[in-house]
C-alpha cells in the first residue's frame, strides 16, 4: 500500500497552535465596529470612503474633520480594545485609531510631538494627525491600502506591541505583590519599590532593599523562542545581570518562557527563577512563581 504524505496534516498535528495570533485576530475583529463608526462619520462629513479623506487636498477641511471626530461622542456600546481585550478610554481610543489608520505609533512616536504644538489637547492632536495623514497619503497613494483588511493587519501588529507591554507589566505586578505577601507572612522587613528603575541603560522591574543591600529583579517573558529574537532575549538577560553586578547589586532574573534554550549555568548570578511556561498561561504561571519566590526567602532575609 502506497503512503501519501499530506504536509498540511503534518503541520496541523506537529506545530503547536499559535494562540497569540489567534487572540490578536479576535481582538482586532472586535475593534472593527469602532473602525466602522469612524467610516460612517466620514461619510456624514461628505467622504464616500476612507481613501477620499486620506487624499483630501484641502488641509484645513481635513484638520477640521479630525478635530470634529475627536470632539464627537462615540456611541456607548462601541469600544476599542487593547492587546488583551480591555477597552481603552474613549479619548485614547480615538487617538489610537486614527494613528493606526495613518500607519503611525500614537503612543511611542506621536505623543512626544504634541508638546511642541499649541492649542487645546484635541486641537494639537488634530494638527499632528493631519500632518501624519498627508504624509501617509503620499507614501501609500493606492486606494486598496485604505480598506479594512490592511488596516486590520496594522491593528494586529499594534495590538501585539500592546499585549507584550501589558504582559510584562502584569508579571511585574505579580512579583511585587507576591514578594510583599511573602515578606509580611515571614516578618521580613524589606522595602519594594513601586516602579521600575533604570541603571546603565537597563530596566529592572522590581527593586528590593534592606539594611544589608539591594536585589534587582528583571522580569523577562517571551511567548515564542525561535529565531534571532530568541538570541536577543537571551542576550538581554545576560546584559541585565552584568550591568547589575557591575553597579554593585545582586540580581535575581525571572525568566518566563516556554522551551527557552538559554544555558542557565552560564548566568552570572547565584540565584535565578526560570519557569518553562508560556506567559499567556497566567493561572498556571503565578502559583509556580510564588513557590519559587518562597524558596528564596533565605536570600531576601539576608538583606535585613
Amino acid at each position: 500500500m502506497r503512503y501519501v504524505f499530506h504536509p498540511e496534516s503534518f503541520l496541523m498535528s506537529n506545530i503547536p497552535e499559535n494562540i497569540r495570533l489567534k487572540d490578536l485576530v479576535i481582538v482586532a475583529n472586535l475593534n472593527k465596529p469602532f473602525f466602522d463608526d469612524f467610516i460612517n462619520f466620514l461619510r456624514a462629513e461628505g467622504y464616500a470612503e476612507l481613501y477620499d479623506f486620506v487624499v483630501e487636498n484641502d488641509s484645513s477641511r481635513a484638520k477640521a474633520t479630525i478635530k470634529k471626530y475627536l470632539d464627537r461622542r462615540i456611541p456607548s456600546d462601541l469600544k476599542l480594545y487593547d492587546g488583551i481585550a480591555r477597552p481603552y478610554s474613549e479619548d485614547k481610543a480615538k487617538w489610537l485609531l486614527l494613528g493606526w489608520i495613518f500607519r503611525d505609533a500614537p503612543v511611542q512616536r506621536l505623543e512626544g510631538f504634541l508638546k511642541n504644538l499649541s492649542g487645546t489637547p484635541n486641537e494639537r492632536k488634530a494638527e499632528l494627525l493631519n500632518q501624519v495623514r498627508q504624509y501617509a497619503s503620499s507614501v501609500l497613494p493606492d486606494s486598496e491600502r485604505w480598506d479594512w483588511l490592511p488596516i486590520f493587519e496594522v491593528m494586529v501588529d499594534r495590538l501585539e506591541g500592546s499585549r507584550r507591554s501589558i504582559k510584562g507589566n502584569l508579571f511585574e505586578e505579580i512579583v511585587r505583590r507576591s514578594l510583599s505577601n511573602i515578606f509580611e507572612e515571614n516578618e521580613i522587613n524589606l522595602s519594594i519599590d513601586k516602579t521600575q528603575i533604570k541603571i546603565g541603560g537597563e530596566t529592572y522591574d522590581v527593586k528590593v532593599s534592606g539594611g544589608q543591600g539591594t536585589i534587582l529583579i528583571p522580569v523577562k517573558t517571551r511567548e515564542t523562542m525561535g529565531g534571532g529574537h530568541a538570541l536577543l532575549f537571551t542576550r538581554d538577560i545576560h546584559k541585565a545581570i552584568s550591568v547589575a553586578s557591575e553597579s554593585g547589586y545582586n540580581c535575581i532574573p525571572i525568566v518566563i518562557a516556554e522551551s527557552w534554550t538559554g544555558d542557565l549555568s552560564t548566568l552570572d548570578c547565584q540565584e535565578f527563577i526560570y519557569i518553562n511556561k508560556n506567559p499567556n498561561q497566567v493561572n498556571e504561571v503565578e502559583p509556580l512563581l510564588i513557590q519559587k519566590l518562597e524558596s528564596l526567602i533565605h536570600v531576601f532575609r539576608a538583606l535585613t
